[in-house]
């Protein structure tokens, strides 16, 4: 996050595409503004221990330092997206009451995020608690407004997504070659791959509008460059298969 504006700076942006700058408080937004960030993204927990590991606050303490960034977005006409981690369990916790997930995600909500991202940081969830979470918030939150964001330490995020799906959720995060991870939780893999998401979901009816082919090539080439194997397993069984 310390060089976003950096990044920003220097990225070649394409029409009709977000790039959305993560801004855990005003100081970060002022660099995301500077760099003309057209959407910024405030990040929660549903775990007391994760808010304070993570972003050294609490649960309470985070949406109080998120309301004036919020204010100033709206104010410029940025938009702003909303992050909830460990909604499906949390490294130091273990299970995440779904009564905790739905405050914080309100919250945000209420707050003016026009999409919550429901994140299960350590990878834990499966499909039926996925749905069940799916269901719990869609009392409280537009379904429209939900988005899903698995890793997929226990292989299992591929299941949530199809089990989000299922409730109507259409928006997902996913990372090229599965890149990511969180220090805050140990253990945890990245979060599920881009490849693997787009060949089910392209295998499965769905027009994502992206090139497959090009984000194989774009995998296998940010793993080479990091000297890693992808987690992709799409990637490593086109790869074997020549």
């Amino acid at each position: 996050m310390a060089a976003s504006d950096e990044v920003m700076a220097k990225i070649k942006r394409a029409p009709g595409v977000s790039y959305p700058v993560l801004t855990p408080n005003m100081k970060g937004y002022e660099g995301a503004h500077t760099a003309k960030a057209d959407t910024i993204a405030v990040f929660a927990a549903a775990s007391q221990s994760f808010s304070q590991k993570n972003i050294n606050a609490s649960i309470e303490e985070s949406l109080e330092r998120f309301k004036p960034v919020i204010e100033a977005a709206k104010a410029d006409n940025v938009k702003i997206r909303g992050y909830v981690s460990c909604v499906l369990g949390c490294p130091y916790e273990g299970k995440i009451a779904l009564t905790d997930v739905a405050r914080v995600a309100k919250a945000l909500y209420d707050m003016g995020c026009y999409e919550i991202s429901l994140g299960d940081t350590i990878g834990v969830g499966t499909a039926g608690e996925t749905r069940t979470m799916i269901k719990a918030l869609a009392g409280e939150i537009p379904v429209t407004a939900l988005a899903g964001h698995f890793h997929d330490t226990y292989g299992q995020a591929l299941a949530n997504i199809w089990a989000a799906l299922d409730e109507g959720v259409k928006t997902f995060d996913c990372s090229v070659s599965g890149l990511g991870g969180c220090p805050y939780a140990p253990g945890a893999s990245g979060n599920v791959a881009t490849e693997d998401v787009v060949y089910m979901l392209h295998g499965s009816g769905y027009d994502t509008g992206i090139d497959a082919d090009a984000l194989l090539e774009t995998s296998w080439w940010i793993s080479d460059a990091l000297n890693r194997r992808p987690a992709s397993k799409v990637a490593l069984a086109r790869k074997a298969q020549g």
